[in-house]
């Protein structure tokens, strides 16, 4: 008989009881030529030992702990830890300020905070502006005298499970989104969600016992988590792999046995960049057993997939679409197989629902763009502390998710762009992916983002940002004659070379572009 879990952290003790030693997680420090190593049991005992010596400080059902570490297998266990006393586990992001951290944590409330030593700095800066918080746990060897050690708080502590009382349905994480529009947004996350996404991963990507997950995303944002909890369901390895270059990926991938890698836009680039050059040579890494390739996050240029498979074309591919909203990706996806729609997002992720609708809220007839909306178990509990934010976002039960996209006639989903990023150019609605994707396609080009800058005349025109690949060089009238083929009000009026921020988890940082690039003169333009 199958077993039926009540909260995600059951399913850590099923592997530890099935798979006690096997190797749960391994964590690869490259720099340091460093590699550790937990099995399942580790992983378990150490997560109850963490639970158990919260649950002596205080913590209970219901309280907030804020997690504020880099990757590592202890990030994994601590965050198992909070969950098993009941509390919700609030992850942030490790690039936050102390200003964000201070932000965070005033909706939040937290009464324990969990970070490693390197962010003591950040944490010091507000930590007497946050009365509500009555202990703080350093993860490192550098603990201020205001603070307790993570490894002394463990060492002594039982390995038994502390067995709080826990349902599907109750709260589990407060999630804030990465903030490239504004201030983070909370998002309270439930154990029905966490489910949720194991299952929806693994009907996806198929993952099997004997499968390794090479993991690199930052584990604070739920793509990179969700997507192991493929893995985590049916006790697959993981490997954090610390860092990112094209030369740890392949060699985690060929030392560890990889079989899974998701991997963001320029990630994938950076490895073909260094193939084409010559820097690096496939033959010279263990990559057979390497099945999936699948990247999320942000859109992907065909040209990139369609390079890769030129190296790769025995791999599968797959590309996920999803919100810390819908509990990570999968809520829509390409699916493996269906290389000939690259480009598209692709169909409604296992389990869910969609719909494309205009401004009134109405059903889009088929082709035309409008607001994508999706449906399942996935979809989060609400904006915490923001019910006006909340009524905007669900709607019966939809999430609207402020993309923009259309479906074909085979009915497959292409994003056309954030609905706040559409340039509104001459009256003409033009949707930036769709000169980006145009010019991803020059062999000249590494990342390209393109925004609306304000114009007196047309209301905005076409602006890019164009990053070219080590050694290029372009022209200002160069791009524009390569993108002579468009539409005539899709063409860019101006051309910017810069190198395109994107946050950590692959989005471009459009709002920082437009507040750098609006109103710059041609004097300023870094050729």
């Amino acid at each position: 008989m199958a077993e039926v879990f009540t909260h995600i952290g059951e399913i850590l003790a099923r592997n530890a009881r099935m798979y006690p030693n096997d190797v749960a997680l391994v964590e690869r420090i490259p720099a340091e030529k460093k590699r550790i190593e937990l099995t399942w049991k580790q992983f378990d005992d150490q997560a109850n030992q963490f639970s158990n010596a919260l649950a002596k400080m205080g913590a209970k059902k219901g309280d907030k702990i804020v997690h504020f570490m880099n990757n590592s297998t202890k990030w994994l266990v601590a965050y198992f830890g909070i969950i098993r006393t009941g509390a919700w586990v609030v992850p942030l992001n490790f690039r936050f300020t102390a200003e964000d951290v201070k932000y965070c944590s005033d909706v939040a409330e937290p009464s324990i905070m969990v970070f490693d030593e390197e962010f003591t700095d950040r944490i010091e800066a507000v930590k007497d502006q946050l009365p509500g918080v009555k202990k703080y746990i350093v993860v490192g060897d550098k603990v201020p005298a205001w603070a307790e050690s993570y490894d002394k708080l463990i060492a002594s502590e039982s390995t038994a499970n502390l067995n709080i009382t826990l349902l599907p349905t109750d709260e589990c994480g407060l999630y804030f989104t990465s903030g490239t529009t504004g201030q983070p947004k909370p998002i309270l996350l439930t154990h029905m969600n966490m489910f949720t996404a194991c299952v929806t991963e693994n009907a996806h990507h198929y993952q099997k016992k004997n499968d390794c997950f090479i993991l690199i995303p930052p584990l604070y944002h739920t793509g990179a988590k969700m997507h192991w909890f493929g893995s985590f369901i049916v006790g697959s390895k993981a490997v954090i792999l610390k860092g990112v270059s094209p030369e740890w990926t392949l060699e985690a991938v060929s030392e560890e046995g990889g079989t899974i890698v998701w991997l963001l836009v320029p990630w994938a680039q950076d490895i073909l960049l260094k193939f084409d050059k010559g820097d690096l040579k496939p033959s010279n890494y263990k990559l057979d057993q390497w099945r999936l390739m699948h990247i999320g996050a942000q859109p992907v240029p065909p040209a990139l997939i369609k390079h890769w498979k030129e190296y790769f074309p025995g791999m599968d591919y797959d590309t996920n679409f999803g919100l810390s909203e819908s509990t990570g990706p999968g809520c829509v996806h390409l699916g493996i197989g269906n290389e000939h729609k690259i480009g598209a997002i692709g169909v409604p992720g296992f389990n869910w629902e969609f719909k494309i609708v205009d401004e009134n809220n109405v059903t889009v007839k088929a082709g035309d763009p409008g607001e994508l909306c999706v449906r399942g178990n996935g979809v989060m509990r609400e904006y915490y502390k923001n019910a006006e934010a909340t009524k905007k976002s669900l709607i019966d039960g939809w999430l609207m998710t402020g993309d923009m996209a259309r479906v074909d006639e085979d009915g497959f989903i292409w994003l056309v762009d954030r609905k706040k990023d559409i340039i509104i150019t001459g009256g003409e609605n033009v949707f930036p992916v769709e000169v980006e994707d145009f010019l991803y396609t020059n062999p000249k080009i590494k990342d390209a983002a393109a925004i609306g800058i304000p114009d007196d005349r047309l209301g905005e025109i076409v602006t890019v940002v164009i990053e070219l690949k080590p050694g290029e060089t372009m022209t200002e009238e160069e791009a524009i004659k390569f993108c002579e083929p468009l539409p005539r009000y899709k063409r860019p009026r101006k051309v910017f070379f810069a190198p395109v921020p994107r946050n950590p988890t692959g989005k471009i940082e459009k709002p920082k572009l437009r507040k750098q690039f609006s109103g710059m003169e041609e004097a300023f333009k870094v050729k």
